[in-house]
């Protein structure tokens, strides 16, 4: 099997290079990046984060002798620090790493439900859903990113625990603000925080905005990952951290109790694995929707030769909006938490039989009406027994010297969450409880309408599309380490940046800054990044019947290849700003 996968490669070589060609000649004259991108390049380890500072964090573990998940471990925590609108250990997350032996695994420690959580908490006295679950303090979840840090270390890392709280402790007692910093603060967001005074107090010192280069100082933030660095994961769901968050919940009538910290626990799955043009794609399953909903729209896909059409053509855009809608509507109907839906049929929607199903109701010409795209399993509904994450969600991506590689992708939901701070701990606390299904067939707040498998139940993880993924060549070698946040669009720019490379034979920058397109199903949209399409191409997108719309820009992929000769090449999405760093190689 190998040889053949080779042997493909080798045949299609001259396609692809004329692929990438293509892509060079059709990039959009509006767009604001230049095809021409210079990635990275190193031979004893890769951080790729969406902050600097944070990536000189990893690359430090790395230089002093830890490994890939050491490194993530580090990152997470200082991410927590200098970019609290996404890093965080007031959320949670997913982790997929792959070892150098070739072993894989993925880590869910998605936030859970509150025990005294109920399905219809969100809903008014006429059955209609309320702004609750994302405003105020019944909007959070039970937060899981310190328990996922601390089980990732004790099952693979090799540095001791405390050594890799350090850096965030020294972060926290203060670090000098950068401009990526105080995007983060724009004139919403200041506002919304300045009605918490603990929040107000870090983020808004002298009633503003600190200034650029100015040290922000989080005492209380501080304390408590000393907390966390000298008692582990008991640190934080047990004694003063765990007494703190829930005094916050009984300050605003929150529902995390000292008995949901508690009982907190991660879950360790079996990845996601699928093929897509010869590569192994591994990646998140449930409670993450990224990687089975990436298999199916692969599936799709793979029945047409999407290598041969023009990059960013009018009907490689059509094919590709055809498949997500398929795609997602079997997302929103049948996934949900794995502990509370143990039917859900995985293996049938990444099936390549299922995939040609789908691909046989596509319409070579014309949109079909996304009200006419319906779940495509039949009447399943999972066990008979059981009934747009936002722009703060954050991505990094590492491979360390041995070969182990780690994408990590967590999140609070909004954009600094709930932008409540726990008074006196000095972290901001997550509003998650909005990726539940408040009400079948009600949009959240990133317009997917999703089903009763997702609905609301204690100790319940609510559905996500975050998707850390890792990508075996031809071969079975390590490819490519990346993630992204964004909501919903987090599975299309992901599968988008993968198919850059694979189909067009881009380059690894190239691939990341290229324009993005996005269709979720519902809303019946082809979303498009301001200037990415051609006027050309979007008038015969309509003519199709397609509705294009332009859009905000679409997530930050932080991403790592791995080259034929074992160069690693970082590169990190310009649309936020991070930065990939190598470690200094090891020796000769």
């Amino acid at each position: 099997m190998r040889a053949l996968r080779l042997f493909l490669v080798l045949l299609l070589a001259p396609a692809i290079a004329a692929c990438r060609d293509n892509a060079a000649s059709n990039w959009p004259s509006g767009w604001r990046y230049s095809p021409e991108q210079t990635a990275v390049t190193g031979s004893a380890g890769m951080v790729v984060t969406t902050d600097s500072i944070a990536t000189q964090v990893g690359v430090d573990v790395l230089a002093a002798g830890g490994n890939a998940v050491d490194a993530a471990v580090a990152v997470a925590f200082a991410l927590a620090v200098v970019n609290p609108e996404a890093g965080n250990i007031g959320g949670g997350g997913f982790m997929v790493m792959r070892t150098a032996s070739g072993e894989t695994a993925a880590l869910d420690f998605r936030e859970k439900a509150p025990i005294a959580a109920t399905r219809d908490m969100f809903l008014d006295s006429a059955g209609n859903p309320t702004d609750r679950s994302l405003i105020g303090h019944l909007a959070v979840g039970v937060p899981g990113t310190v328990a996922g840090m601390y089980a990732a270390q004790r099952r693979v890392g090799t540095r001791p625990w405390v050594e890799l709280l350090e850096p965030a402790i020294r972060l926290a007692a203060g670090f000098p603000v950068t401009p990526r910093f105080l995007e983060s603060l724009d004139g919403s967001t200041l506002r919304e925080l300045a009605r918490f005074p603990a929040s107000a107090e870090i983020f808004l010192p002298r009633g503003g905005p600190p200034g650029l280069g100015d040290t922000l100082r989080q005492p209380d933030l501080s304390a408590t990952l000393t907390r966390i660095r000298d008692g582990g994961a008991d640190g934080y769901y047990r004694g003063r951290t765990a007494d703190l968050l829930v005094e916050e919940m009984e300050r605003r009538d929150g529902l995390v109790t000292h008995a949901d910290l508690a009982a907190y626990t991660v879950a360790w799955r079996e990845p996601i694995r699928f093929e897509y043009r010869s590569h192994t794609v591994i990646s998140m399953p449930p409670s993450s929707s990224g990687g089975v909903t990436m298999a199916e729209d692969a599936g799709i896909l793979q029945t047409f030769a999407l290598p041969s059409e023009p990059w960013h053509s009018s009907r490689e855009i059509h094919l590709m909006a055809e498949a997500w809608k398929r795609a997602f509507a079997d997302r929103n109907e049948y996934l949900a938490d794995p502990d509370f839906s143990p039917g859900m049929p995985l293996d049938a929607m990444a099936s390549a039989d299922y995939g040609r199903t789908r691909a046989a109701s596509v319409d070579d010409a014309h949109a079909t009406p996304s009200l006419e795209v319906t779940p495509g399993l039949g009447s399943y509904r999972g066990d008979p027994a059981s009934v747009r994450e936002g722009t703060n969600t954050t991505h990094f991506s590492i491979v360390d010297r041995f070969g182990n590689a780690v994408a990590v992708t967590t999140t609070l939901n909004s954009w600094y969450g709930r932008k409540v701070m726990v008074t006196g701990a000095g972290f901001v606390l997550n509003n998650e409880m909005d990726d539940f299904t408040s009400k079948p067939g009600t949009p959240n707040q990133f317009g997917l309408v999703q089903g009763e498998a997702n609905a609301i139940a204690p100790g319940k993880r609510m559905l996500s599309a975050m998707s850390p993924t890792i990508v075996l060549d031809p071969g079975g070698k390590l490819f490519m380490v990346l993630g992204s946040p964004g909501g919903p669009t987090i599975i299309t720019t992901v599968f988008q940046t993968i198919a850059n490379v694979v189909d067009h034979g881009m380059s690894l920058g190239q691939a990341v800054v290229a324009p993005r397109v996005h269709h979720q199903h519902l809303p019946d949209r082809i979303d498009v990044e301001p200037g990415g399409l051609p006027e050309s191409v979007v008038a015969e997108l309509r003519a199709m019947g397609h509705i294009v719309i332009e859009d905000d820009y679409s997530g930050d992929i932080q991403a790592i290849r791995v080259l034929q000769d074992g160069t690693l090449e970082g590169f990190s999405d310009p649309r936020r700003g991070g930065r990939a760093t190598a470690p200094p190689p090891t020796g000769p």
